[in-house]
């Protein structure tokens, strides 16, 4: 057995079952085999820009060099980190918004629930502590974000997690409601990803988010949108909700701001959160990271931002999904998946009754075609925004044949 645990894998795994990648150059990886793989989800829903990006290397070391980094508590800042806020709070669906940074996306969403529920507190409602959550849904792995993740199995054996979470189906407007309704006054906030990633890939049935902006106003409770897959371009626009129309209270980012260079997630605050924390002069906010404003970190996403512009990664997030729909459509009607569903860059497929999902996974390894499985019918498909045509249409073409 390897000396590393690894995550999401069993600890009793081989470490000859692992596969090693050494190197990667925009849409394509390879193993220490020397063998090359179409990064179809890349890596772990992260890399938008591509592998093997030189000016983000060049410009973290270069920060490196002047500046590792100094942490952002209390009195002191860095220049990264300033530069990286107000880029984003200009970007930000809600005007007036500000940024609160960590280290990914766990900690993002641990952070949204402890600035919703004290924005409530200071605004003289402490009794607001109540979370809604969906299902199935990924929030991540802390025991806040796992305790919002409608996943049990991610949730087995690990104890209770965080009190007050009340969890709905992902389409059920209704429960929301009637949650709403069950607890007057005591919902601090309702969370939901704008397109459920890891949960299986589902995008919103049509008005659904704003039916929730429209709870969330009538009921005093704020709406979170958990943007960390969805986030910075994946479905063509930089933040998910300003594609479906909808400003939430809190948005949740990691992933793609970064694109996996260096670990960094954060949340978009809007007024209607940080206006209460600011409002009384003697209020000391106390959270917050070692990492949180990473100077090394911050300069990586601010090249990955001017990458993003520059090379028109939104439209591509776009054109990106004009060709594969077809492509994976053709699959359906041929009767080798049950149903396609995506939005911009973001896509799966559902394999028919008795298919392996994992086997299939791993037939199409053998392929050199990288896609991710989710039980328990799901293969999920998110490739960099770089990706080459050619290398886009290997992944449905792998696809075919593995389950042919």
């Amino acid at each position: 057995m390897s000396a590393l645990l690894h995550p999401f894998a069993k600890p009793s795994a081989a470490e000859s079952s692992f596969i090693r990648m050494v190197r990667g150059q925009g849409a394509v990886v390879w193993d220490s085999n020397g063998k090359r793989y179409v990064d179809g989800l890349a890596s772990l829903w992260y890399c938008k820009v591509g592998h093997g990006r030189a000016d983000i290397a060049d410009a973290v070391a270069a920060q490196m060099r002047t500046l590792e980094t100094y942490h952002c508590f209390e009195r002191f800042s860095n220049g990264p980190a300033d530069e990286l806020a107000a880029r984003l709070a200009a970007l930000a669906p809600v005007p007036g918004s500000r940024v609160f940074l960590t280290s990914g996306g766990s900690e993002a969403v641990d952070t949204a629930i402890k600035l919703s529920r004290v924005a409530h507190a200071q605004a003289g409602h402490p009794e607001r502590t109540i979370v809604v959550s969906r299902a199935p849904s990924y929030h991540g792995v802390t025991y806040g974000a796992m305790a919002l993740t409608g996943l049990p199995l991610n949730r087995k054996d690990f104890g209770s997690g965080l009190p007050d979470v009340v969890q709905v189906d992902k389409d059920d407007v209704d429960a929301v409601r009637q949650v709403l309704l069950d607890h007057p006054g005591q919902v601090a906030a309702v969370f939901a990803e704008p397109v459920v990633g890891a949960g299986g890939v589902w995008p919103p049935e049509p008005g659904y988010l704003q039916a929730l902006r429209g709870l969330c106003d009538e009921h005093g409770a704020h709406l979170v949108l958990d943007e960390v897959i969805c986030g910075f371009g994946r479905l063509g626009a930089t933040f998910a909700g300003s594609h479906f129309g909808v400003q939430a209270d809190l948005t949740t980012f990691a992933k793609g701001v970064t694109s996996g260079y260096v670990p960094l997630g954060g949340v978009l605050v809007a007024p209607s959160v940080h206006e209460p924390l600011a409002a009384d002069p003697s209020f000391v906010l106390r959270h917050g990271y070692t990492y949180s404003g990473h100077a090394a970190a911050c300069t990586a996403a601010l090249v990955c931002l001017d990458i993003t512009e520059r090379e028109g990664l939104l439209a591509k997030a776009t054109a990106i999904g004009a060709r594969l729909e077809p492509a994976l459509q053709s699959l359906q009607k041929d009767g080798l998946v049950a149903d396609v569903r995506g939005v911009g860059a973001l896509w799966a497929v559902s394999v028919p009754a008795g298919v392996d999902p994992v086997g299939t996974r791993d037939r199409m390894l053998d392929l050199g075609v990288v896609v991710r499985p989710i039980a328990p019918a799901t293969l999920a498909i998110c490739p960099p925004l770089v990706i080459e045509p050619g290398d886009l249409d290997a992944i449905p073409e792998a696809l075919r044949t593995a389950l042919s």
